[in-house]
């Protein structure tokens, strides 16, 4: 796994100072807080609850139904009632909490990561990175400059095998050059289901706006369906980006685009919601381009892969791929006996594991580390600033900036809501 925007002059000196930290050996239990227990908070919870040296410290959230839910599984579960808390400055100044695992909305992301670090603590945070670009910079660096260790929850990545032997063979060059890779994600329209339009008892709305823009309390703006105003995320886009794009980067050991250009628009839907129900963005990186489609049906010719897919197409063969499976074509017929490559990746013993067991070992570099993960998701950032501002971008990825394009390189930071502030933090050197 490529090191991403680091040097390995800079991860080399930060494994070196964390041996000074206080190791824990791999009997030793690990204190967990969990900050966000919607419903995808919720799953990552059960997921370690399941680990057997795991132990929930605490649990925080701004509603109180989840809060509450989420306390009252791990009682059933464990036997104990960790505490409730509902803001995560609290959880964090506990001492006893080794990691913090933030399952919040992506704009919510960044600052909690980033005090996580400060504090001294591990952290597991969901995918996509970072609402923008600046922030996931700054969970990037700061989880170097802390000597923290890190995981992206992109759990397709390390859960299933597929992803690692698609990499292998890519890399064999068995299908020989490959300069164009199309990826897909299927998302059938659908009318998202409104609730009532008066704010639920136990929840504390304004907290959980945060550092966005004070809006009104609008039942489609919160919880399940966030993803879909701009104020808080980039759509079922960049929800998938990173789990669908992860194989195309891997495989192709690609680092930063050249330019990016995407283009879309609102073709289904019919609600009060923001982002596109339909996006082709086309990035270029030097000898090849990578397409991604979001759409509402499967690639043609490729329906039975399913609602996403990556295809590979080299000069001697082409490889297609969902998480569970992929299959080799040659000249429009699939070759179910095409020679595989020795396994050279070893398997990985579960994305929740490997988390756990790089803290014990004071191992920083994880799979899906937070500079890999800001070296992903910023690509699918990227494709929803050139569908925003309706123009082809060029892209300095040293200097991280848009090249001559100040409407667009606003987009990659936002002014936050006061009192709220991300400290910046040292580049690596």
């Amino acid at each position: 796994m490529p090191l991403s925007v680091v040097s390995r002059r800079s991860f080399l000196a930060a494994s070196s100072a964390s041996l000074a930290f206080s190791q824990k050996g791999p009997n030793d239990q690990v204190t967990v807080g969990m900050i966000g227990v919607g419903n995808q908070g919720t799953g990552r919870l059960r997921e370690f609850l399941k680990q057997p040296d795991v132990r929930i410290g605490a649990i925080c959230d701004v509603d109180r139904s989840h809060l509450d839910r989420a306390v009252a599984l791990v009682e059933k579960e464990k036997g104990y009632k960790p505490e409730a808390i509902a803001d995560f400055r609290r959880l964090l100044e506990r001492k006893e909490i080794d990691a913090a695992v933030i399952i919040t909305p992506d704009h919510w992301h960044s600052i909690p990561t980033v005090q996580a670090f400060e504090a001294g603590k591990d952290v597991f945070v969901e995918k996509p990175l970072s609402y923008s670009l600046a922030e996931g910079r700054a969970m990037a660096d700061a989880s170097l400059h802390y000597k923290r260790v890190s995981q992206m929850g992109n759990h397709i990545h390390n859960d299933l095998p597929t992803y690692r032997r698609v990499v292998e063979m890519v890399r064999s060059g068995k299908l020989g050059k490959i300069a164009r890779v199309h990826a897909w994600k299927t998302s059938l329209p659908r009318r998202l289901r409104e609730g009532p339009p008066t704010l639920p008892a136990g929840f504390d709305y304004d907290f959980w706006l945060g550092p966005a823009p004070k809006h009104a309390y609008d039942p489609l703006r919160a919880h399940g369906s966030f993803r879909h105003f701009w104020d808080y995320s980039g759509g079922s886009f960049i929800d998938f980006w990173c789990h669908i794009s992860d194989v195309a980067f891997w495989a192709m050991d690609w680092k930063a685009p050249t330019a990016i250009s995407a283009s879309g628009g609102r073709f289904y839907v019919e609600d009060r919601t923001e982002t596109p129900d339909m996006l082709e963005a086309v990035l270029e990186f030097p000898g090849a381009l990578f397409l991604f489609s979001f759409r509402p049906t499967p690639l043609p010719g490729f329906e039975h892969m399913g609602h996403i897919g990556c295809l590979f197409e080299g000069t001697e063969a082409t490889l297609v791929t969902n998480y569970d499976t992929y299959e080799i074509w040659v000249k429009g017929k699939q070759v179910p006996d095409f020679p595989k490559p020795e396994p050279s990746i070893p398997d990985s013993p579960g994305h929740i594991r490997e988390f756990l067991d790089a803290m014990k070992s004071r191992k920083l570099e994880t799979t899906c580390n937070l500079r890999y993960g800001h070296q992903l998701s910023k690509c699918g950032l990227l494709a929803n600033i050139s569908y925003r501002t309706g123009r082809k971008l060029h892209w300095d990825d040293a200097a991280e900036q848009i090249k001559g394009d100040s409407q667009a390189n606003a987009y990659l930071a936002r002014q936050f809501r006061k009192p709220w502030k991300l400290k910046k933090q040292p580049r690596p050197t």
